[in-house]
């Protein structure tokens, strides 16, 4: 782990500015902003460090994953934030989320036969797309062609409407434009937090390699209008 984030601190540019519109919901210091949910079912881990201006997430111990968000509620928006996630982790930003982690699920599946900028409805009622146990799943099979091995990747994405639209851009690349039909977050609210996900484990399967790491900076939210 020390290497691989010494590998992320050597590649580190001068701090980023916001791009036209956006405000930044990171400082690059600490977690001010954003708090650790104890009762998502993917686990509670404390793992989530700032070094330099990274933020770091793991599983800790293993197989306890867990959920990150944002102290604010949004509705219509774009985030835009730099990942690094190693090989063989699970992970996910979460787009309208409530405190269990029912939400939009823009995924990070950094595995064999996973997908990046896929939209997954994290403990959503099928929105009638195609579904997986019961959860929606729209994968984007191309985004390997658009990602960088070993280094920083740009995503961005945005939501708005009800039902929800929802884009993504992978490093300025759009790879996925999807359109629900109805609203399936838990009471129909209209909003929601934003978060990063560690992917929980099983006993007998697992969904993050022991001792990698995710990596987050740079993140910044623009509010749009409805």
């Amino acid at each position: 782990m020390f290497r691989a984030l010494l590998a992320a601190l050597c590649c580190l540019p001068a701090w980023a500015q916001p791009p036209a519109g956006f405000v930044s919901i990171f400082n690059g210091r600490d977690l001010a902003g954003w708090h650790v949910s104890e009762v998502s079912h993917h686990g509670n881990t404390k793992a989530w460090r700032v070094v330099d201006g990274i933020l770091t997430a793991t599983q800790e111990p293993p197989r306890n994953g867990g959920l990150l968000l944002t102290n604010r509620r949004y509705r219509d928006f774009e985030v835009a934030l730099e990942i690094w996630p190693d090989s063989g982790c699970d992970g996910g930003l979460f787009l309208r989320s409530s405190e269990e982690g029912h939400a939009y699920q823009v995924m990070i599946d950094y595995l064999e036969g996973g997908s990046v900028g896929g939209i997954n409805g994290e403990k959503l009622r099928p929105f009638g797309f195609a579904f997986d146990k019961g959860e929606v799943r729209l994968r984007e099979r191309n985004w390997r062609q658009y990602w960088k091995e070993n280094g920083w990747n740009h995503l961005r994405a945005r939501i708005q409407g009800q039902p929800a639209a929802i884009q993504v851009w992978l490093n300025g690349n759009k790879i996925t434009d999807w359109t629900g039909f109805a609203n399936h977050l838990p009471n129909q609210a209209e909003d929601g937090m934003i978060a990063l996900q560690v992917h929980g484990s099983g006993e007998n399967w697992s969904r993050w390699k022991v001792g990698a790491i995710h990596r987050f900076r740079n993140i910044h939210v623009k509010e749009l209008k409805p």
